[in-house]
């Protein structure tokens, strides 16, 4: 299993023998020092760029979910059966994953996913975590044809939707609608990546894979939703989740977006349903957390994600498969994963919802749509010169629309604003 999962789609030579470092170092560095991760420096996690110089960026939040994701496989590691210790992740393999798993954001956040999903829909869509792979595994120039050649097991860890883009089932009649609540992305990974895909999940047998590959049809879209995810990938998700349930709502606190009284009516229904012990912390946690006094919401803070940490196991996800990797996955209790849940929604509700950042995401994700109708309009006038020249090595109309989604998507919030004032002027 070792040799594996820890190879590399190059296959080339190691020409490093002075090199040390086990494989999934290897990847944690090539992630780190990409410049695909110094531009999440400059992403929009919830809040706009520039609208405050305190709350979270996609990096910074890939930063704590990195922390958080090493902390579950710690607590993993205290209470999984003997047996499976040996499966459990390296601590940089799961830093690599947490630090990666956003790379593939576009600027603006969801609201510019859904702009580019838009515009590329009849192209084979774009999603987020599909470029991610794109991004590792083909775009970011460590090599000259696979990416940062990152190991399989890592590649495997970045698949959140392990399945392919499906049919679009109707295109949109009009260019640019003013709302594209219908078009947000399926998640999946994008048809012109397969080749990457089949080589990740290579390993597997036929009957593992299509266990793994499972989809559940949705009823309130025209997409379908993968059912699975490998054990490395389970952890991460956790991770990322927690950062987003917890952290970003310690920044609505903190900037006066999300108040006690908004917390007590959002939260009493689905709280009421854990046990009185839980309830009683949970009481007592919000004094904490809208505490004028910031050392107590810090505390509040460390102790609501240590209560989530502590509760992760493991479980047999697809008890029939034979490779470990897909078989097993990582959960929270059922009570911390109500929790967790409740403050998600809370997050989304309280704030993301909120007039004036919808406003906002109105406005950035019609930028994005004049920038693609630019650049698709004219690409060798209006292109940079490395992009003109994927562009026109593109075999046909639908790869080369795909170069100028990865040029747009790869592009910060900063950089977008500026480009739509040189083209646009306004």
């Amino acid at each position: 299993m070792t040799e594996k999962w820890q190879a590399r789609r190059s296959d080339a030579p190691d020409n490093r023998p002075r090199d040390h470092r086990t494989p999934w170092q290897r990847d944690r560095a090539r992630v780190l020092h990409s410049a695909a991760f110094r531009r999440l420096q400059s992403k929009t996690q919830i809040l706009g760029i520039g609208q405050n110089d305190f709350y979270r960026t996609r990096l910074t939040h890939s930063l704590e979910a990195a922390q958080i994701g090493t902390g579950l496989v710690n607590q993993l590691r205290l209470n999984c059966p003997p047996a499976l210790q040996g499966l459990l992740p390296d601590d940089s393999l799961m830093e690599a994953l947490c630090l990666a798993h956003d790379l593939g954001h576009p600027p603006f956040g969801h609201g510019g996913e859904t702009a580019l999903n838009f515009k590329m829909l009849a192209y084979g869509g774009f999603e987020g975590n599909g470029q991610t792979l794109r991004i590792v595994a083909k775009l970011e120039p460590y090599t000259e044809f696979h990416g940062m050649d990152l190991t399989r097991r890592t590649l495997l860890g970045l698949l959140k939707y392990p399945v392919l883009q499906p049919e679009i089932p109707l295109l949109p009649s009009v260019d640019n609608p003013l709302s594209l609540a219908d078009w947000k992305p399926a998640k999946a990974i994008f048809a012109a990546d397969s080749d990457i895909l089949d080589w990740v999940l290579a390993p597997l047998s036929a009957a593992d894979r299509q266990s793994f590959q499972q989809v559940q049809q949705l009823t309130q879209s025209p997409w379908q939703k993968s059912c699975h995810k490998s054990l490395d990938a389970s952890i991460m998700e956790l991770a990322d989740d927690i950062a987003y349930g917890v952290h970003d709502l310690e920044d609505a606190i903190v900037l006066g977006n999300l108040r006690y009284q908004q917390w007590q009516d959002f939260t009493a229904a689905p709280f009421a349903q854990l046990d009185q012990a839980y309830q009683r912390q949970l009481a007592e946690l919000a004094t904490k957390l809208f505490s004028p006094k910031h050392h107590l919401r810090k505390d509040a803070i460390g102790s609501l994600v240590n209560q989530l940490i502590t509760s992760v196991s493991l479980y047999q996800s697809l008890p029939s498969c034979q490779e470990p990797l897909i078989r097993y996955n990582a959960r929270l209790a059922d009570a911390e994963q109500h929790m967790l849940q409740t403050l998600k929604n809370l997050v989304y509700r309280c704030v993301i919802q909120l007039p004036e950042i919808q406003q906002s995401r109105f406005r950035c994700q019609n930028m994005l749509l004049k920038l693609f109708d630019a650049f698709s309009s004219d690409p060798q006038r209006l292109l940079p010169l490395n992009t003109q020249a994927r562009w026109q090595a593109a075999v046909d109309n639908t790869a080369k629309q795909r170069v100028i989604c990865d040029y747009l998507s790869g592009m910060t919030d900063d950089y977008a604003e500026r480009m739509h004032q040189t083209l646009f002027g306004n």
